[in-house]
C-alpha cells in the first residue's frame, strides 16, 4: 500500500492543491507498518492532474485535511481512497493513527 499526503513545512497542508510537497509512505500491508517515504514535488495544481500523477506513482489512498467534491471523485475514479478531515500533523503520525484505526478527522476542510 503507498499513501500520500499532502505537504507544508512537513506537516499536513489543510488543502492538497496547495501543498509544496507529497509524502508518499510506503506500508506493508501484512504488518500494517510503514517500510519507506519519499518526498515528491508535485507537478502544478490543475483539475484532474494530481489523482492521474498520483495514481502513476502507485497511491492507494490519499490523506488531507481538505478536498473538493470534484477531486474526491477523481482520485476514486483513479483507484485511490480518499480520507478527508486528518489534522495537521507529520506524515508518519497520520499514517500509523490511519493504520491501527485511530486517525481522527474532522470536517473537510474544503467547501468546494
Amino acid at each position: 500500500m503507498k499513501i500520500a499526503l499532502p505537504l507544508a513545512e512537513g506537516k499536513l497542508c489543510m488543502h492538497f492543491g496547495h501543498c509544496q510537497q507529497f509524502a508518499l509512505v510506503d506500508v506493508d500491508d501484512a504488518t500494517r507498518t510503514i517500510t519507506g517515504k519519499t518526498l515528491e514535488t508535485p507537478p502544478p495544481h490543475e483539475p484532474g492532474v494530481l489523482p492521474k500523477w498520483l495514481a502513476e506513482k502507485g497511491v492507494n489512498c490519499i490523506i488531507a485535511g481538505g478536498m473538493g467534491q470534484r477531486a474526491q471523485q477523481l482520485f476514486v475514479g483513479n483507484g485511490i481512497a480518499v480520507v478527508v478531515g486528518a489534522p495537521v500533523e507529520e506524515p508518519e503520525t497520520l499514517v500509523n493513527s490511519y493504520l491501527s484505526g485511530t486517525l481522527v478527522s474532522g470536517a473537510n476542510a474544503c467547501d468546494h
